[in-house]
């Protein structure tokens, strides 16, 4: 692979990455508060490419070729140096141009949203946080699903008492059939997603499809369950009505780890 071929990929790929941070593409790798950095390395990507390019294109500097300043030996010397440098043009290996697959994939396939299997293997990462956000004083609470499950857990839901409240999320069923509404957690990026959970009682949809996407509206319950996997506390929430909806641009959620 030459320099012109690396500046091209690295052009795609610094214009992919400004394509991913520009549009809502990033979400489904990273938390949003990092877009200011993806527009940054795409732009260093980019600036790299054009710098490769403008090097390559400058013009080589002037030998002397004088034959009174050579030696004896100079011809030959040249000579073998001219032929191998021409045999190292013909020797870069062509299994470099593999990596121009990761870069078709990141244009071509966006990764779906880790979902249902992931929150039924991962056990919960519901942390006590420092402190509670004020709520409005009256009137329905619309919250997130790792917001509702701190509240509930670790404030006994005292704020959340006979109010109105509605949650967004995804639908997980244990192994024994409980429904749960779950929002992966980021600390930073999708590798390292882990599921909120809060299981559901009361007016429940009849049919639910994991990975289904639910607006649920309901009231507190001081019930709560242990998460199968690692023991966690998971709060329950009364549901009152419940209808789908489509995937949110973000499907992540950056609260409820501590």
């Amino acid at each position: 692979m030459n320099r012109q071929a690396q500046a091209a990929l690295l052009f795609l790929l610094g214009a992919t990455v400004l394509h991913a941070g520009w549009t809502d593409l990033h979400l489904r790798y990273v938390k949003a508060g990092l877009r200011p950095l993806l527009l940054l390395s795409g732009a260093v990507l980019i600036a790299t490419a054009a710098a490769t390019v403008r090097y390559e294109r400058r013009p080589a500097p002037p030998e002397d070729h004088h034959p009174e300043n050579r030696g004896p030996g100079d011809h030959h010397s040249e000579d073998r140096h001219s032929e191998g440098h021409h045999s190292e043009g013909h020797q870069e290996p062509r299994v470099s141009w593999l990596l121009v697959l990761p870069l078709l994939a990141l244009i071509l396939v966006a990764p779906p949203a880790l979902g249902s299997y992931s929150a039924t293997h991962t056990g919960t990462a519901l942390r006590k946080p420092l402190g509670f956000p004020d709520l409005p004083a009256r009137g329905p609470l619309r919250l997130g699903v790792g917001e509702y499950a701190a509240r509930a857990v670790y404030d006994d839901g005292r704020h959340l008492r006979d109010r109105p409240v509605t949650l967004t999320g995804f639908v997980a069923l244990d192994g024994s059939g409980t429904p749960y509404l779950v929002r992966m957690s980021l600390n930073c990026c999708a590798a390292d997603a882990q599921p909120v959970k809060v299981a559901l009682t009361g007016e429940i949809p009849p049919v639910l499809r994991p990975d289904g996407w639910l607006e649920v509206t309901g009231t507190h319950t001081p019930r709560r369950t242990k998460d199968p996997v690692n023991g966690g506390p998971v709060p329950y929430f009364e549901v009152t009505a419940a209808r789908p909806v489509p995937t949110p641009a973000d499907p992540y959620d950056d609260t409820g780890v501590g």
